[in-house]
C-alpha cells in the first residue's frame, strides 16, 4: 500500500510540473505579415511545360534572395504552370509561394536528387544502409520559412520510386517531398501535396512548426508513404489538414535504436486537432516504431479517421529504448476501420547489431477517451513487453460498433490502466484499481484544467 501511494504521489507530481496534456500549440497561430520583397520564378528563366528541368532557376532563385534575409525576406512566386525540378533547398526568411494552377513536380530521373548523409538519430538510410536521397524541398538550419500558396501543387511522381522499393533495387533510401532539418518558425499552409516518394513533410529536429490547411495523398498501393511526420521536433501544430495515404496518415517519431538514444531529441510538445485521416495498410494516426529519443506530452483531438487498417497505434520493440508518455488523445470519430486502437512492443527493424536488446521502450500514461466508432472489427489489442509493461493506459467513455465479422473484441497482454464507459467491455488489464484509478483520475482532471486555463487566456 506504501509503495502504491508514493508511487502515485510521484506521479500526480510530474503531471503537475509538466503540465500533462497541455499540448496547445494549435492556439497561437502565426501571423504571416507579407514579405517586402518578392521576385517571381519566371525572372529566372524557369518554363512551365511539364517538360523542361528548372532545377537551376529553382537554386538561381533562393540564392538571390537569400540577399533579403536581414531586410524582412523574400518571396519566390511561383505562378500557374506545370515546373519540372530536381532537389533544391531553401533559405531563411523566405516564403515559397504557389499560386493556384501551379504545380511543382519532382523529376523521374534519380540523378538530379542528390544523395546525402544518414540522419544522425538514424545512423543510417530507413530503407537502405548508408545514404538517401535528397528531397524535393529541403532546408538546413533556417529560421522563419514558409511554404504556402492559393492551393498550389507539389506532385512528388512517386511511382518510379515505388517501383525501385517494391523491386528491391534501392541504391538509397527514398526521398520526401519536404524535409526541413534543425530549423525553426516553419510554417506549411495551403498546399496539395501529391504522390510523394516517402514521406510528404518531414520536420526533423525543428521547433516551432505549424501544418494547417493542406492536403496530402498518395495510392492506397504506395508502399510505406506517411503523410506528415514530425521527428525529434517541438512545438508542433497539425491542424485542418485531409491526409489519406498508403501506409500511416500521421506518425511520430524520435530516432532509431542505439542512434536515436543518442542523439537523445524527443518528439514533445505536439497538438493535432480537426484533420481528416485514411490510411491503406498502416494506421491513421501512429507513434513510433522508431521513438527512442522519446515520444511525450502530445494532445489529439476532434479527429475524424475512416476506411483504414489501424486507428490508432503505438509501436515500438525491445532495443528501442526511449518513451512514449503524457499523450492525451481524445473526441475521435471513426468509421470502417478494421482495429480501433492498437498498441505493440513487438513491431520494428534494427538498423544494425550494435542495438542494446536491454535497451527497453516504456509505454505509460497514455488517455484514450470519447470516441465513437462504426463498422469496427476489432476494438484494441495491447500488447506489452514482459520485461516493461505497458502501464497506466486509461479508456473513457469508447463506445465501437463492431461488425459480424470480428473475431473477438479486445486482447491483452503485459498491460495495466483504468477504463469506464467502454463498450464493448476492455480486457480485465485495463480495470486495474487502485493507482491506475487514481492515476487516470487526476491525468484527466489536469487535462481539463489546462483546457480551462487556455480558453480563459484566449478569451
Amino acid at each position: 500500500m506504501l509503495v502504491a501511494l508514493v508511487l502515485l504521489l510521484a506521479l500526480s507530481n510530474e503531471v503537475r510540473v509538466n503540465g500533462y496534456g497541455g499540448s496547445e500549440q494549435c492556439e497561437y497561430s502565426p501571423e504571416l505579415a507579407p514579405r517586402p520583397h518578392s521576385v517571381s520564378i519566371l525572372e529566372f528563366g524557369a518554363v512551365g511545360d511539364g517538360k523542361t528541368l528548372n532545377t537551376i532557376a529553382f537554386q538561381n532563385a533562393i540564392f538571390y534572395l537569400k540577399s533579403f534575409a536581414d531586410k524582412g525576406g523574400a518571396q519566390l512566386y511561383v505562378p500557374p504552370g506545370q515546373w519540372l525540378t530536381g532537389s533544391f533547398n531553401l533559405t531563411s526568411h523566405l516564403t515559397l509561394f504557389l499560386e493556384r494552377g501551379a504545380v511543382i513536380i519532382g523529376s523521374q530521373d534519380p540523378f538530379h536528387w542528390e544523395v546525402i548523409d544518414p540522419l544522425p538519430s538514424y545512423g543510417r538510410g530507413i530503407e537502405a544502409p548508408g545514404g538517401r536521397y535528397l528531397s524535393l524541398i529541403n532546408g538546413y538550419m533556417l529560421n522563419d520559412v514558409v511554404i504556402t500558396g492559393n492551393n498550389g501543387t507539389i506532385d512528388g511522381v512517386g511511382s518510379i520510386w515505388w517501383r525501385s522499393f517494391i523491386s528491391h533495387s534501392l541504391n538509397y533510401s527514398r526521398p520526401h517531398l519536404i524535409e526541413l532539418v534543425a530549423s525553426n518558425s516553419v510554417v506549411v499552409s495551403n498546399i496539395t501535396f501529391l504522390n510523394t516518394p516517402a514521406y510528404g513533410i518531414h520536420p526533423v529536429y525543428c521547433s516551432n512548426v505549424h501544418i494547417h490547411n493542406i492536403s496530402i495523398s498518395a495510392p492506397s498501393e504506395s508502399p510505406f508513404t506517411v503523410g506528415i511526420v514530425p521527428d525529434s521536433s517541438d512545438n508542433v501544430c497539425i491542424e485542418d489538414c485531409t491526409i489519406s495515404m498508403g501506409f500511416d496518415a500521421i506518425a511520430l517519431k524520435s530516432g532509431w535504436d542505439e542512434y536515436g538514444i543518442a542523439y537523445g531529441r524527443p518528439t514533445k510538445n505536439v497538438h493535432i486537432r480537426r484533420v481528416h485521416l485514411q490510411s491503406s495498410s498502416g494506421s491513421t494516426l501512429a507513434f513510433g516504431s522508431d521513438m527512442s529519443g522519446g515520444i511525450s506530452n502530445v494532445l489529439v483531438e476532434h479527429v475524424h479517421l475512416y476506411n483504414s487498417k489501424t486507428g490508432i497505434v503505438f509501436r515500438t520493440t525491445r532495443g528501442r529504448g526511449g518513451y512514449m508518455k503524457e499523450i492525451v488523445i481524445s473526441d475521435i470519430e471513426m468509421e470502417n476501420i478494421y482495429r480501433a486502437i492498437a498498441a505493440t512492443g513487438h513491431c520494428g527493424s534494427h538498423p544494425d547489431d550494435k542495438f542494446d536488446p536491454n535497451a527497453l521502450p516504456h509505454l505509460d500514461q497514455i488517455i484514450l477517451k470519447n470516441m465513437t466508432g462504426t463498422n469496427i472489427t476489432i476494438a484494441g489489442t495491447f500488447s506489452g513487453l514482459e520485461e516493461s509493461p505497458f502501464t497506466n493506459i486509461c479508456l473513457s467513455n469508447l463506445n465501437f460498433s463492431l461488425n459480424s465479422m470480428s473475431p473477438f473484441t479486445w486482447e491483452c497482454s503485459n498491460v495495466s490502466g483504468f477504463s469506464e464507459s467502454v463498450v464493448p467491455k476492455p480486457c480485465l488489464d485495463l480495470e486495474t484499481p487502485s493507482v491506475s484509478y487514481t492515476a487516470c483520475s487526476s491525468m484527466l482532471s489536469n487535462r481539463a484544467k489546462a483546457t480551462t486555463q487556455a480558453s480563459y487566456s484566449s478569451a
